[in-house]
Formats: structure tokens, C-alpha cells, sequence
């Protein structure tokens, strides 16, 4: 774990390549749902989650999440994605790289993406 940390220290965000790592919908106006299971524990998960009304957490993304994360393909570097980002949005998403980075950060920490070079 402590090595991961010093290699993502030395790493260039920019540089990263995030993958998808938990389910999405998309809904009909074009934004996208993340689904947690609410559960991890594999025995919770055997037993208990199948018989959940509602087995997953739902995270709702605005216009800019779902266009973002859209592009966690495995293909992208979060650099082509910011690039991309601002072609889309302009001025609206400024400062880019700071609300890029910060939003790949929180996707990451809640293990919702990794990032396939790292």
C-alpha cells in the first residue's frame, strides 16, 4: 500500500489513464448514474444483496461528470480528457486541470475508477 502511494506521488496526473471500475447507467437526459453495491463482504454479498429491493447506492453526475466520465474508457489520459472537456464547455469549467484533477482523486479514493499505468 505504502509503495502505491510513493508511485502515485511520482506519477503526472496527467499522465493517467482511469478505467471504469464499478457499474453506470445512463439515464435519458444523457447523465449518467453510478451504482455502489452496498455491500463488499463476499458472504453479504452471496446472501444478502440479491434480496435487496435496492441493492445499490446510486450516484447521481451533473452534465460535466457524465461527459467525464463518459471517458473513462481506458484509451484517454486525464490530459486528452481535459482537453476535451474544454472544447466542449469553454470557459464554464475553469479552472480545468483543478476541478479534473480533483474529481479523478474522489472517483479513486471511493474506488470508483483505477488507473490502468499506475
Amino acid at each position: 500500500m505504502k509503495t502505491q502511494k510513493v508511485k502515485l506521488r511520482e506519477t503526472n496526473l496527467l499522465d493517467l489513464i482511469p478505467v471504469q471500475n464499478i457499474r453506470s447507467r445512463q439515464k435519458e437526459e444523457g447523465f449518467y448514474v453510478l451504482l455502489k453495491p452496498k455491500f463488499t463482504h463476499p458472504l453479504l454479498v452471496k446472501h444478502l444483496l440479491p434480496r435487496l429491493k435496492n441493492p445499490y447506492f446510486k450516484i447521481k453526475l451533473d452534465e460535466i461528470g457524465s461527459f467525464l466520465w463518459n471517458l473513462c474508457d481506458g484509451k484517454n489520459t486525464v490530459k486528452d480528457i481535459g482537453n476535451l472537456l474544454r472544447k466542449r464547455f469553454g470557459e464554464r469549467v475553469e479552472p480545468l486541470y483543478d476541478r479534473v484533477a480533483l474529481f479523478f482523486q474522489n472517483l479513486e479514493k471511493n474506488k470508483f475508477i483505477t488507473f490502468k499505468n499506475l
